[in-house]
């Protein structure tokens, strides 16, 4: 079955490929006559090469169940996304702007606390964070960096602004599915890359590289760096090891190093010990280090933190950098902005109201089949509540969560997602998209072009976790004639 653009509807929502019936976007137009002069066949012959690729690719992820740890390959959709490098740059200077504010909090939290002395902050948001870690208070990590690498999630509104909302500051991943989908893509289209001119994404391993090397305590020409993983049960595992391989640094497990009496961190090889500049950490803060958090803890390192506090090692992101991690905390980011950085916020929130105010909180309360709410820390779409989908009973069970601990709880309204097409028996109807850029902060800043595009698979849904049945695009951002 051919695509037929004048039977693609996708009703009120913000479409970003078609912007009526049988109408593309001035940017996408080459795209829709393209797969429009596909056969049916030749749609799924391509469909079929991209879940060849995967497999042969071994693009995988897990998802954690009740039955075990299921690895499954990367959903993927081939009709690509596309955003004008116009529209993007002023998405990317949002970005930066965001990053850094952020970055000036967490910096200021952990020391001076100004911006809670002057009240753009209320104190008491910290009492009960799960995120605030005490044993980071005086630290000072190069050029005052928290969180190196972030994942902030972007959805477009009704009218296509594009608008955050969320902030991934702990450990984001994703960053390796977006660059193996543009291999796919590749792979699938190699004759689209002719037609269109695509600003590569090639360069983030080595953006990551140079961004962690440039955080080294020691002057070096080649800084020892590592990535220290959970192990191969680990959801994000994939992405621990392609990203150690595309970076060419050592991929470690906590057993792999130890902290010597010089209070540096050394890596365990066939030679003795090496000493570490660098850890890229994708392990929770409190899995770290087991003499200062969880006791109990067998993938962190004995004595960590003690040398990283010492100066004597780097870690990213550092701990403690999830105090900004808080969708309730979230919501102050435009104030940050202008509070550190004296300017106004390129990007904006998604409006939001926080159930630890007693007014708002009323209002959340009696609107809650109108909302979406979310727990402060929870991620991957768990704990989450959307209102208009969800039963009476839900709603007055989540009802009493919300009284039980207003601090964990904000709401937003149900923003109407934009969509994009994909590909479903030889035929393209609308889903809707969020995209998470990857923005890096050490002495310098840098921006993936476009990011990882995910998708809501199941027809209506809004969840576009890969855990929960979401799936990704290549997004292309393309430099206009």
């Amino acid at each position: 079955m051919k695509i037929d653009w004048q039977d693609y509807h996708s009703g009120h929502f913000y479409d970003e490929l078609i912007r009526a019936p049988g109408e593309a976007r001035p940017e996408t137009r080459h795209l829709a006559q393209y797969l429009a002069s596909l056969s049916g066949a030749e749609l799924q012959e391509r469909k079929l090469s991209a879940e060849l690729a995967i497999k042969t690719m071994g693009i995988s992820f897990t998802v954690y169940s009740d039955a075990g740890n299921i690895d499954r390959e990367w959903p993927f959709d081939i009709i690509p996304r596309i955003i004008p490098q116009r529209e993007w740059q002023k998405t990317e200077r949002g970005l930066i702007q965001r990053l850094t504010a952020l970055n000036c909090f967490i910096n200021d939290i952990y020391n001076d606390q100004k911006i809670i002395k002057d009240r753009v902050v209320p104190a008491y948001l910290f009492e009960d964070s799960v995120n605030f870690r005490k044993e980071c208070i005086g630290m000072k990590p190069a050029y005052g960096v928290w969180s190196h690498i972030c994942g902030s999630d972007l959805i477009r509104d009704d009218k296509g602004e594009f608008l955050v909302l969320e902030d991934n500051l702990r450990v984001p991943s994703g960053v390796s599915y977006m660059l193996e989908n543009r291999k796919v893509t590749k792979r699938v289209f190699p004759e689209l890359f002719e037609n269109h001119n695509i600003v590569p994404v090639t360069e983030y391993p080595n953006q990551l590289f140079d961004t962690l090397a440039s955080l080294s305590p020691r002057q070096s020409e080649r800084p020892e760096i590592v990535v220290l993983t959970p192990g191969i049960y680990n959801s994000a595992y994939f992405e621990h090891s392609y990203l150690a391989q595309q970076m060419g640094v050592e991929l470690v497990e906590g057993s792999d190093l130890v902290v010597d009496s010089d209070d540096c961190v050394y890596m365990r090889s066939i030679d003795g010990l090496k000493r570490v500049d660098v850890i890229y950490r994708r392990i929770d803060d409190l899995f770290l280090d087991p003499e200062m958090f969880n006791p109990d803890s067998v993938l962190g390192v004995r004595g960590l933190m003690r040398a990283w506090l010492k100066g004597n090692v780097a870690l990213a992101n550092a701990p403690g950098a999830g105090v900004a991690d808080d969708k309730v905390i979230y919501t102050f980011v435009p104030e940050m902005i202008k509070y550190y950085l004296g300017e106004e916020p390129i990007l904006s929130n998604v409006p939001s109201y926080l159930c630890v105010d007693k007014k708002q909180c009323d209002y959340v309360l009696a609107n809650l089949d109108k909302l979406v709410v979310k727990p402060a820390n929870e991620s991957g779409g768990y704990g989450m509540i959307i209102g208009p989908q969800a039963s009476k009973k839900e709603l007055a069970e989540f009802a009493e969560r919300i009284k039980a601990n207003p601090r964990n709880y904000m709401a937003q309204p149900l923003i109407s997602l934009s969509t994009a097409p994909i590909l479903t028996n030889g035929n393209a109807e609308p889903r809707h998209i969020d995209l998470r850029p990857f923005v890096l902060q050490g002495r310098e800043h840098h921006v993936t072009p476009g990011g990882l595009t995910r998708v809501a698979m199941r027809k209506g849904s809004y969840v576009v976790n890969s855990s929960q049945g979401g799936g990704s695009k290549d997004t292309w951002i393309v430099v206009e004639d």
